[in-house]
């Protein structure tokens, strides 16, 4: 087993570069272990194939020092927040043992997006629960609950509860974003335009990460959403 630190879920390949890239980077540096898991291979999506969004996936979390990703396997569009699927990602939680759980924006353009912040919320709180058995490689697995799950912001604007400065990785982030060579814009590209295709998506992630970063005072920012109120014992916690 690989403890983690950070956990991040995402429903389709390239999400959590687009909305937390920044932040797993701060942290890696900080010496935390972090690592993704993709809920889909994203086989819907206009452009690129499955193998090829693994691929890219693999490229990504190389730049993002990643110390575990996986892909489940998910229907992409189609998997719902039911029972198998919440027992799938449960026992992915008790493998990784993640203090920290990062997920989907709760409402987004996607439908996938809020449909993945509302399964990761369940099973990590249904991985916590004794009596739900699970296996892995025919080990009973121990009961296993994240202290903390917060939620990236994506496409749809949502007010931060919190912003990370991100501002001393971003030409990292952008490098793991950009390492999704299929889903982006590319002049020379034969597959047919998708929303995030368009010249003007890129900018508008930086435009974003410059309002965020506006915010607290910084150049480049990544916001986020809690679940539940975040305490402090010392108030210079507090940037």
């Amino acid at each position: 087993m690989t403890k983690l630190d950070i956990l991040v879920i995402a429903a389709h390949p390239d999400d959590a570069e687009l909305g937390c890239s920044g932040t797993i980077l701060s942290q890696v540096a900080k010496g935390y272990k972090v690592g993704i898991v993709d809920l889909t291979q994203g086989e819907m999506g206009t452009r690129g194939t499955p193998e090829l969004r693994l691929q890219e996936a693999n490229a990504a979390g190389k730049i993002l020092k990643l110390s575990a990703r996986e892909n489940l396997g998910f229907k992409d569009i189609y998997f719902t927040n039911d029972e198998a699927h919440q027992l799938r990602l449960i026992e992915v939680i008790r493998k990784y043992q993640p203090e920290i759980v990062l997920a989907n924006a709760i409402t987004d353009r996607h439908p996938d997006h809020g449909k993945g912040a509302d399964l990761v919320t369940k099973a990590c709180f249904m991985s916590g629960l004794r009596k739900i058995e699970t296996s892995l490689e025919g080990e009973s697995q121990e009961a296993w609950r994240p202290k903390f799950v917060y939620h990236y912001i994506q496409n749809n604007y949502i007010k931060p509860d919190f912003i990370v400065d991100i501002t001393p990785y971003w030409e990292e982030k952008v490098a793991s974003i950009k390492a999704y060579k299929s889903q982006f814009f590319d002049p020379n590209s034969q597959e047919p335009a998708s929303f995030i295709s368009d010249p003007e998506f890129l900018p508008f992630i930086e435009s974003r990460a410059r309002e965020f970063g506006h915010r607290i005072l910084k150049t480049y920012g990544e916001g986020f959403t809690v679940e539940r109120f975040i305490g402090v014992d010392d108030l210079f916690d507090l940037k």
